[in-house]
């Protein structure tokens, strides 16, 4: 049995600098989750320090395939899992 983790994402809309047309258009963006021990962590844009230092990061917009015990630590921080 798979475990696939979807990083959360937020709609961003697009600058308006070069077209008023764009501020009106949306883009899903993904959000970065850090582990540092039993603690995650949403960062949007984090330094490569930041992700290097983590004990896990995953980054935004990617699926990550993850084990039983890190499906039930993310679970339990309030983030879905899903079983494929």
């Amino acid at each position: 049995m798979a475990y696939i983790f979807r990083t959360p994402t937020i709609l961003e809309e697009m600058d308006g600098e070069y077209h008023p047309l764009f501020s009106r258009i949306k883009i899903e963006k993904g959000i970065t989750v850090l582990k540092n021990g039993n603690v995650y962590t949403e960062i949007r844009y984090p330094s490569s320090e930041e992700w290097v230092a983590a004990d896990i990061a995953y980054l935004g917009g990617i699926d990550y395939e993850v084990n039983a015990a890190e499906k039930a630590d993310l679970e339990s921080a309030g983030y879905t899992v899903e079983t494929v």
